[in-house]
């Protein structure tokens, strides 16, 4: 007698040919920017002439390239670390406290996720005229907090609904304040969504090029440079190479955080909660 197997349990190989062409899609034409990179010519066409190393030497002697990557890298990295705090307070503050015309206020912060990108990059570009502000990477960081802050508190809701309120129920019955609650119960839990909005913030300030466009002065990001390059054949090896480099470095990154989450999934264990 043969056992029942649920549907779910059963092996669908449409669904599997399915996902193969789905991540075929995604990522052979990402592999091409590597291949390319290796190639001995400046025009991106097969067959390769040959494989050699020159264009990342020459990606290593572009200074202003390397001096946009770091514009970019620093622009992120502000962007992410404040955007992540405003979302976890934001985050916090709508599924913890009762607040009026809560629904009012998530609509408006997530509000610059549906507002098309030039129009959100010319009114603040009219503002900041207006108001006599220099562009520079500080009116381009200040661009990306605005769009990703959204991001954050997508992300922080989801996981500040996810977890026993009880937890910190318990803390404050044991004699903790709310700041200490905060810091030994509820940042601890919501982590893992934390550092998933530092991540989401970095990448989408990092790659951003329409604000970018209208709010950058003199020092332009990572995308503006490579946008100002495709104008010229012999540059774009060396950003092709940049390219690679940066997906090397964004696998990297990932496969560290997926083996961190799940050392941290596997090493958890039930914790005590002790009064100060």
């Amino acid at each position: 007698m043969t056992e029942d197997v649920s549907y779910i349990q059963r092996h669908n190989r449409p669904l599997h040919i399915y996902a193969l062409v789905f991540l075929g899609y995604l990522y052979i034409p990402v592999l091409f920017l590597p291949l390319f990179s290796f190639n001995d010519s400046i025009y991106i066409a097969f067959p390769l002439k040959g494989l050699t190393l020159q264009w990342y030497r020459s990606m290593l002697d572009n200074e202003p390239m390397l001096a946009a990557l770091m514009n970019s890298v620093r622009v992120g990295a502000v962007t992410a670390v404040i955007a992540t705090v405003l979302g976890v307070f934001g985050a916090k503050a709508v599924t913890r406290y009762r607040i009026p015309g809560q629904k009012s206020v998530v609509f408006v912060i997530m509000l610059p996720l549906v507002i098309p990108g030039i129009i959100l990059g010319i009114a603040l570009l009219i503002l900041l005229s207006r108001m006599g502000v220099t562009l520079s990477l500080y009116t381009v960081t200040v661009g990306h907090i605005l769009l990703c802050v959204p991001f954050a508190m997508a992300t922080l809701m989801s996981r500040f609904e996810g977890f026993d309120k009880s937890m910190e129920e318990a803390s404050a019955d044991l004699g903790e304040n709310a700041w200490w609650t905060f810091w030994r119960v509820t940042l601890p839990m919501v982590f893992p969504g934390v550092v998933a909005s530092l991540l989401l913030c970095f990448t989408v300030s990092f790659d951003e090029f329409i604000l970018a466009f209208f709010l950058a002065g003199t020092e332009p990001t990572l995308p503006i440079y490579i946008y100002g390059q495709l104008r010229f054949p012999v540059r774009l090896p060396s950003v092709l190479a940049l390219g690679a480099c940066i997906l090397l470095g964004s696998f990297v990154v990932v496969f560290c955080s997926q083996w961190l989450a799940r050392h941290h999934t596997n090493q958890k264990a039930p914790g005590v909660i002790h009064a100060r």
